[in-house]
């Protein structure tokens, strides 16, 4: 594009430095995306930020490189990055690129002797590498999204319905919490992200009470830690103004259906649990059950190993109940679907917050969850796909008992606006988010001190 140029690997904007230069602001807000469910839940804090005439950059490291996975930032939310770090490679590669090339960025931002506020959300790769190079440049980044830790149930919950499984009883373990454990390397590597992203942080943005509660137990000053809800809530108010013709290409979808997403590497690398997660699939299908299964990179590429082209192809072939989507849909498309759906199986965690808003029972194929209130609050049940009648029948029970649909809504509402507040009144109180031990206790403010 003309309006870009290329430096040391890094796309900018050609406007980008005069930008900075001519803008008098003291603060430099970037918010940082790279994968679809970051620029998801960062574009309202953009948004809000450009509400407020604020100085702000928005970086896009390159972790999902498809243009698809990509598009609701310009096509949903109307924004475009002001420079892509352009990771590519391996997981280990994408890494030390977005910590070498953001870093250099921010090395030279410092020159200017403004006051640089990263945002970095959740627990992607972006995010962890990202949250490296601001520390390493003695900044500390604003955590979207903090405090998420996988719980589990305990084994004895599956060992038991594996042997005799009745719904209403493993239903109620699952929602009492005296059955879960917390720790668990799932998901991968995203619980390794999260945890990174935390010791860098200087101010820590928690969706619910479980999560700041998490981060006070890992010994995080609790005044920088804020419940605000989650930026979601804010995406899907966005996107449902936004309006969708997803029901003129999909009429069959209108009076509810059963949704599959699935894409966690945890599943889709394991012959066993991908298999399974397709064969309940394929059994509904042929139950007469009106299913949508939403394609991905990551979840072709398992078909193919997997050796299921063929039973796919005679799906969408022979059962027009079954609902193949060859790409993924922008985002107030799947929101509108997703709406109407009357269960989604799913192995992602935003959409255990999405169907909470949207009052959508789900299920989520995982052997735990990183937003286990969801699952305490009734309307979202785990079921790891250990047996395939295992997970049919948690499905089966799923959507027909009405309970799911009763669950209250957990991640609030106007959160970016809480978040951006948030900030505001650290910068006001303290200057900056980066804090030596003296300045936190306050001895550089005194007489004898040597500044």
């Amino acid at each position: 594009m003309n309006n870009m140029s290329k430096t040391n690997g890094v796309t900018f904007k050609k406007t980008f430095w005069e930008k900075i230069k001519n803008k008098s602001e003291k603060n430099i807000h970037i918010i940082i995306i790279g994968t679809k469910p970051d620029i998801i839940k960062q574009a309202p804090l953009v948004l809000e930020l450009q509400k407020r005439k604020k100085l702000i950059l928005l970086g896009h490291t390159g972790q999902h490189y498809d243009a698809k996975l990509n598009e609701d930032a310009r096509k949903v939310f109307g924004i475009t990055p002001d420079f892509n770090i352009n990771a590519q490679g391996s997981l280990h590669q994408k890494i030390g690129q977005i910590i070498s090339r953001f870093g250099n960025i921010l090395f030279n931002l410092k020159k200017t002797n403004k006051n640089i506020i990263p945002y970095v959300h959740g627990d992607t790769t972006t995010a962890a590498a990202s949250a490296i190079a601001a520390f390493m440049n003695q900044i500390a980044p604003v955590h979207v999204e903090a405090g998420l830790r996988s719980y589990n149930p305990q084994k004895k919950i599956f060992t038991s319905a594996l042997k005799k499984f009745n719904f209403d009883n493993y239903y109620k373990n699952l929602i009492d919490k005296k059955n879960w454990t917390k720790g668990s390397i799932e998901p991968y590597p995203e619980q390794f992200d999260t945890r990174v992203v935390g010791a860098t942080a200087g101010l820590h943005n928690a969706p619910t009470q479980i999560n700041k509660e998490n981060l006070i137990q890992e010994g995080y000053s609790e005044n920088k830690i804020f419940v605000v809800g989650n930026s979601v809530s804010d995406s899907l108010k966005i996107a449902t103004s936004k309006g969708s013709n997803i029901f003129k290409k999909y009429p069959q979808l209108k009076n509810g259906f059963i949704r599959f997403a699935i894409h966690r590497r945890e599943n889709v690398g394991s012959y066993h649990r991908f298999t399974t997660i397709f064969e309940v699939m394929e059994e509904l299908v042929k139950n007469k059950k009106i299913v949508l299964w939403l394609s991905h990179n990551v979840n072709k590429q398992a078909i193919k190993d997997f050796r299921l082209e063929e039973r796919l192809k005679m799906l969408i072939k022979k059962y027009p109940n079954f609902l193949y989507s060859d790409t993924l849909w922008d985002y107030d498309d799947n929101i509108a679907a997703l709406s109407v759906a009357n269960l989604n199986v799913t192995d992602s965690g935003s959409e255990q917050e999405e169907t909470n808003l949207l009052k959508v029972p789900s299920v989520t194929v995982r052997f735990g969850s990183d937003r286990p209130e969801t699952i305490w609050a009734g309307g979202n049940i785990i079921a790891p796909p250990i047996s395939k009648n295992f997970l049919l029948r948690v499905i089966e029970g799923a959507e027909s008992n009405s309970m799911l649909k009763k669950s209250p809504k957990l991640y609030g509402s106007n959160v970016s606006e809480k978040i951006i507040n948030k900030v505001e009144n650290i910068l006001e109180r303290d200057g900056t988010l980066f804090q030596w031990e003296h300045e936190k206790y306050g001895f550089h403010k005194l007489k004898f001190w040597r500044n």
